[in-house]
């Protein structure tokens, strides 16, 4: 299955829109995707991107839950309430909207990054800023754990 991988910076045109990178088009267009799924991201100035599976996934996951209890309205809320469709024009392009530049903070230019399954969009210098932040937090991670072998193996 093919996956979404890499990223790339396009700009916006003068009417709003921005075109989805070529090869996210070309798995978009191999799963035969007409429309994609935006959520907003719970923990990041990002919009969480995929197909309509997508969305069936995210309904799957209420559908575990007791529909009496709040969990199960909290995640409808958050699923539908924050969630839209992103439709394409003929040449593979989305409108950039008020519902994704509130969000993301989104101006001029769109950040795509690959996520496997889905992908992200972003503003360019948040993207930069989270990017800066997860390589410092594996860095750390990493390590902690050679710390950790060190001291097994003395």
């Amino acid at each position: 299955m093919q996956r979404f991988l890499s990223s790339a910076i396009n700009k916006i045109d003068a009417k709003g829109r921005v075109s989805v990178p070529a090869h996210f088009r070309s798995i978009i267009q191999a799963r035969g995707y007409a429309e994609l799924y935006a959520l907003r991201s719970l923990d990041t100035p990002a919009l969480d991107v995929g197909g309509p599976d997508l969305l069936d996934q995210f309904e799957a996951r209420i559908a575990q839950e007791d529909p009496l209890l709040q969990a199960a309205d909290d995640l409808s809320f958050f699923y539908h309430g924050d969630g839209a469709f992103l439709r394409f024009d003929s040449e593979g392009r989305i409108s950039v909207t008020d519902f994704m530049r509130q969000h993301t903070g989104i101006t001029t230019d769109v950040a795509f990054v690959g996520r496997g399954k889905w992908f992200q969009i972003w503003e360019p210098a948040q993207l930069a800023t989270h990017a800066a932040a997860v390589r410092n937090r594996l860095l750390q991670r990493r390590q902690q754990a050679a710390d950790g072998q060190r001291k097994e193996s003395e």
